[in-house]
Parts: structure tokens; C-alpha cells; sequence
């Protein structure tokens, strides 16, 4: 047990970690182009932030959220999503004074949830999220599908289908709810125990998001909400899609998408990938116009998604869009042999890495042999061999791992000259794939 992490909860090693950091330096570049700022928000929060919100019929409160009291006896709850802590943060912060929409992403951030692990889900899994809190307008929920589309597009992904349904608000929901109960009571039994108990008892629209097979071929018959909006949910909905469609967006409309927390309210979505299975949504999101105001603040409308990156990452690897392991990161490798070499390697190596060059060395004492398997297995693409024969002269053998070709280069220009070799191959790298993509360099694709 002692060398073996927790069911569900699972170790990052430095060679994913570097997949997962591109990922993230691409999600960083996207929202920073959208106007969205970083927030971190803390991994415990008070439990009630998250009864309040995600609802108390929900499964997440029910039976995943890891809750303890503290030693003061309060309770406190591992953060099982994203969302309602920004919006505590944006009332402790006072930050719905301030300049509106108030535009926030997160980050990598730990959620924590006790369910049955599976491909890309996990008791403790990270997520990408983008919340935008402080305005109706339905062009914000067109910004939204339009940020995530681009972030997975930056990718590479192309297969995929959004979709999209409004699940209306407070003004039009419960009179739905009281239509739901009349389609359900005669067919309570074919439910499942938790729908037929406190979901059919405190909001049956958790029904239409169950799992159970017999409760989805119950609710298949149902009444659709979509049929029962007032208003101004059914104008919101209709301007959203027309906003899609001017942006050439397509779209696909799915009557029976509810999603799983209670604070969603009107446009609610999700970003499928096929190929996943079953559990095929690697995005999902909506409108939550009532969260603030059930944490205690002014009425302040919101929407955004969560994504998990471990689906996504799995999703990424199925479509051959991620290597199975990243290299090292290494650019140049310092072979050093004999005593006095290794002295001057470690000089040569602080010269390369303060001159940007990523860098390593042998530190076990092996053979020059051993040495250059390790620099290839590091994935650098020079290696620097330093022996005393060498120093005596001021030279360094500098091989390219490539093909073997070498050459001796004055000690005191090494570094420099490392540097503008690699800088030349990266060019010449970036030049063989924009003529492989048929673009002449410097122009984009039409």
C-alpha cells in the first residue's frame, strides 16, 4: 500500500507531463487571444459552497464529493468542480463591482470526485475550465463554443459535434417539473431507487440525466423541455443559434442533454468525440444564471465549460495526435571523459543552459558509448564530447546525433556555436514541414 497511489488517483511522470504541458501552453495562448485572465482557486472549500449550487439530488453531492470536518468542526469539501468556487471568488473579491463580463479560465486544477474510475476519468482528475460571469447576452454563449472550437481545433481535433439544448430557467422550469411528475408517477416503478426516491422527489429533471438503462428508455417518452420555455429562454436560445450559424459553426440539437448540476440554467452544451465510447462528451457546459445569487450575491448571469484533460489527452493519443511519451526536452548532451573533463563540463553546461540551450550530462561515469545511447534515449540532437586530449588542444567534438557527422570547435566558442546549430536545424525543420504542407513559407493555407 505504501508504494502504490489511491484507487482513481494517479501519478503524472515527467515524460507525460510534457504532453499535458502542451496542452496547457495551448489552452493559455487561446483564452489569452479571448480576453480571459487566470484564476486559481483553493482545492478545499466550505461543503455548502457546493450543496448550495451543484444541487443536493445530484450524484456529485450525494455520493462523490470527499467531505471531512476540520478541527474547528466545520466542513469542508475537496473541490469536486470548477465553478461554483469562481463564483464565490467573484463575490469575495468584490469582483462584480468591477469591469463586466469578468472573463477567468483554470487551469490544471484538481477536482476530486468518488466514483468508479475509468478510461480518462479519475477520483482525482484536472480539468480546463472557462467561466464569464455579468451578462446576458447570447453572444457571449456563441464566444464560448467559439473559444473551445478553436482550443481543440489548435490541436488538431476535427471529428467532433457539438451539442446543444435549453433547459430553460426559474420562470419556466417548474412548471415543467410538475409536467415531468405526471409523466413519471405511473411509470415510478421502471425507475431506478434513486430516481423513483429524492430525484422524482426534489428535482426530477435529474432523471433525465441518469445513466440506468430503464430510466433513459422511460425518459425517452418524456416531455421536452425544449417544447416548454417561455419566452425569452426560447429568443435567448434562438439568437444563440443564430450567432452560430453566422460564424459557420455546426451544431447538432439534443432534446435529452440536461447536464449533471442543478445551477445550469437556459443554453446548456457538450463537445462529443466518438471515439471515446460510451462515455464520449470530452466537454461540457452551459449557462448558470442563478449561481451567485444561490451563494448569497446579486443576481449576475454566467456560462462556461469544464474539460477534462485526461480525456482529452486520451482522445488526443486515439487519433494519433500525441506521441506515446515525450522526449526529455534535451538539446545538447556533454559527454565528458576523465576527471578533468568532467570539471569542465559542468562549466560548459551552466554556458549552454544560460545561453537557452537545453542541456545535460552523464553523471554515472560511464563509457563514451554508454554516453551517447543516454543523449540519444534524452532526445538531443547534438552531443558534445569533451576529453582531455581535447582540452589540452581548446577543442570540444560536437557530433550531430542525426547521422554521426562531426567536427572539433574551439572550447571558447562552443556555446555560441551550439546555439546557432540548433537554431539553424529548428529552421530547417520548420521549412521541410511548410513545404510538406504545400504553402509556400510565410503564407497561410487558404
Amino acid at each position: 500500500m505504501l508504494t502504490t497511489a489511491p484507487r482513481g488517483m494517479n501519478d503524472v511522470l515527467p515524460g507525460e507531463s510534457r504532453r499535458w504541458q502542451a496542452v496547457e501552453e495551448t489552452a493559455r495562448r487561446v483564452c489569452r487571444l479571448y480576453g480571459y485572465g487566470e484564476i486559481r482557486t483553493p482545492v478545499v472549500e466550505h461543503t455548502e459552497v457546493f450543496t448550495r449550487t451543484v444541487g443536493e439530488a445530484t450524484d456529485v453531492v450525494q455520493k462523490e464529493m470527499y467531505t471531512f470536518q476540520d478541527k474547528a468542526g466545520r466542513w469542508l469539501t475537496l473541490r469536486p468542480e470548477g465553478t461554483a468556487p469562481v463564483a464565490r471568488a467573484y463575490l469575495q473579491h468584490g469582483l462584480d463591482k468591477g469591469p463586466q463580463p469578468f472573463k477567468v479560465f483554470y487551469l490544471g486544477a484538481p477536482m476530486f470526485r468518488h466514483e468508479r474510475p475509468q478510461a480518462g476519468r479519475y477520483r482525482q482528475h484536472y480539468q480546463f475550465g472557462v467561466e464569464a460571469l455579468g451578462t446576458l447576452d447570447p453572444a457571449l454563449d456563441a464566444e464560448i463554443i467559439l473559444l473551445v472550437h478553436h482550443f481543440l481545433s489548435e490541436l488538431g481535433l476535427g471529428s467532433l459535434r457539438v451539442h446543444l439544448n435549453s433547459i430553460g430557467d426559474e420562470r419556466c422550469r417548474p412548471a415543467y417539473r410538475e409536467k415531468l411528475r405526471d409523466f413519471l408517477r405511473p411509470r415510478l416503478e421502471e425507475l431506478c431507487p434513486d430516481c423513483r426516491g429524492h430525484r422524482f422527489e426534489k428535482n426530477p429533471l435529474r432523471i433525465l440525466d441518469c445513466k440506468v438503462r430503464t430510466c433513459r428508455a422511460v425518459v425517452r417518452e418524456a416531455p421536452r423541455l425544449l417544447d416548454h420555455l417561455c419566452d425569452e429562454c426560447r429568443e435567448h436560445f434562438r439568437t444563440f443559434q443564430s450567432y452560430l450559424k453566422d460564424l459557420g459553426l455546426e451544431f447538432r440539437l439534443d432534446t435529452s442533454l440536461v447536464r449533471g448540476f442543478d445551477y445550469y440554467t437556459k443554453t446548456v452544451f457538450e463537445v462529443v468525440y466518438t471515439g471515446l465510447g460510451a462515455q464520449s462528451a470530452v466537454c461540457g457546459g452551459g449557462r448558470y444564471d442563478g449561481l451567485v445569487e444561490a451563494l448569497g450575491g446579486p443576481a449576475t448571469p454566467g456560462i462556461g465549460f469544464g474539460l477534462g484533460l485526461e480525456r482529452l489527452l486520451l482522445t488526443l493519443e486515439r487519433q494519433g495526435l500525441l506521441a506515446a511519451e515525450a522526449g526529455a526536452g534535451v538539446e545538447a548532451y556533454v559527454c565528458a571523459l576523465g576527471a578533468l573533463a568532467r570539471r569542465q563540463a559542468l562549466g560548459l553546461l551552466d554556458g549552454l543552459r544560460r545561453a537557452g540551450v537545453a542541456a545535460d550530462v552523464d553523471y554515472l561515469g560511464r563509457s563514451l558509448k554508454a554516453q551517447l545511447r543516454a543523449a540519444d534515449r534524452a532526445g538531443a540532437r547534438l552531443a558534445l564530447i569533451v576529453g582531455e586530449d581535447e582540452l589540452a588542444r581548446g577543442l570540444v567534438t560536437v557530433r550531430r546525433m542525426a547521422d554521426g557527422a562531426q567536427d572539433q570547435v574551439a572550447l571558447a566558442q562552443v556555446v555560441a556555436t551550439v546555439a546557432r546549430r540548433l537554431a539553424g536545424q529548428a529552421d530547417a525543420a520548420s521549412e521541410v514541414a511548410t513545404r510538406a504542407s504545400g504553402s509556400p513559407r510565410g503564407e497561410e493555407k487558404p
